[in-house]
């Protein structure tokens, strides 16, 4: 019992929350930069179930790129293209040719997860080359105040950046006119066609972002968060960006604060060895699942869902 107590009262020491914090700023962004971009393709009609295989080819592009070039912009750059390029499948098999969504998600998923892993072995053989730790960004003022200073405001420039694209969207979603394409497009194809826009223009254009969004997501991934790219490094983050953006309800900044919940989930083990608590690794992994299961559970019937989601538009067509 003793031991229970001592255990439970380490779990509220300011090393233990800034780490968890810390950790969950993390793991959030990668996240945060798929989930956005699902947010995006979603809202056109699309739903991009490959993103998983878009992170992982972001991944292993953006890693390249960083250590090749000795620029972690270099390998966001990289990363950003290797989505887009894993994206274009999507363009021309289910937006242009109007296969279905969740097939072709799949299999770009099955592509990704095996060419990057042949790709590595290929490049390195049996080595996992390290990158060097990048800089991070200080805000003065901010970075001072306890627990939270360190975890929230002394991360990479990048992560800065995230938060400024989430504002964008945010923007770009209301306040745009091609946002109100992008709402036409999964809702009122027929409509937005007959105003005179295409709908598989925007639809394409939405998917293409959404490659690069999740490449960015990947490139973070291999770059930041490890600094070396190993196969199937994802985890199963793309599938968790699909329902954070689901549940988020097309909502920018809500994507942002779901990523981070989900975020803690899977950075609590770090946090968790700070207190001496030792819980099996099955566990641990155990609870990123567990809490998509239980947000389902309580928030599947408020999540939004575009009428026109995952159906292909044929001009003419009833």
């Amino acid at each position: 019992m003793t031991g229970v107590l001592a255990a439970a009262s380490g779990l509220f020491t300011q090393s233990f929350v800034t780490a968890l914090i810390a950790g969950g700023v993390l793991a959030s962004v990668p996240l945060m930069f798929t989930a956005l971009g699902e947010a995006i393709s979603e809202r056109s009609g699309v739903l991009n179930i490959g993103l998983e295989g878009m992170m992982l080819v972001g991944a292993y592009t953006g890693f390249l790129g960083a250590y090749e070039a000795h620029s972690m912009w270099v390998g966001f750059l990289t990363g950003a293209v290797g989505g887009v390029a894993a994206a274009v499948l999507m363009v021309v098999l289910s937006v242009r040719m109007g296969l279905d969504q969740i097939v072709i998600g799949i299999a770009i998923t099955l592509a990704g997860e095996g060419i990057t892993s042949v790709l590595q072995q290929a490049q390195f053989g049996g080595a996992y080359p390290r990158l060097p730790a990048y800089p991070q960004v200080a805000i003065p003022g901010l970075e001072s105040i306890p627990v939270l200073g360190k975890s929230l405001f002394d991360q990479p420039l990048v992560v800065y950046f995230g938060v400024v694209l989430v504002g964008a969207v945010a923007f770009m979603f209301g306040r745009t006119r091609f946002g109100l394409e992008l709402r036409a497009a999964g809702e009122k194809p027929e409509a937005l066609d007959a105003a005179g826009v295409s709908v598989l223009n925007t639809r394409s254009y939405a998917t293409l972002a959404t490659g690069a969004l999740a490449g960015l997501g990947g490139a973070y991934l291999s770059v930041i968060a490890t600094g070396t790219f190993t196969p199937f490094m994802t985890q199963g983050q793309g599938y968790m960006a699909i329902v954070i953006a689901m549940l988020a309800r097309g909502r920018p900044a809500w994507v942002a604060v779901a990523s981070f919940v989900f975020g803690i989930s899977l950075s609590i083990s770090t946090a968790l060895q700070l207190t001496g608590i030792n819980i099996s690794t099955d566990v641990i992994n155990m609870l990123p699942f567990a809490a998509i299961m239980l947000a389902l559970v309580v928030f599947a019937r408020s999540a939004y869902l575009p009428p026109a989601l995952a159906v292909p538009y044929v001009r003419g067509a009833r």
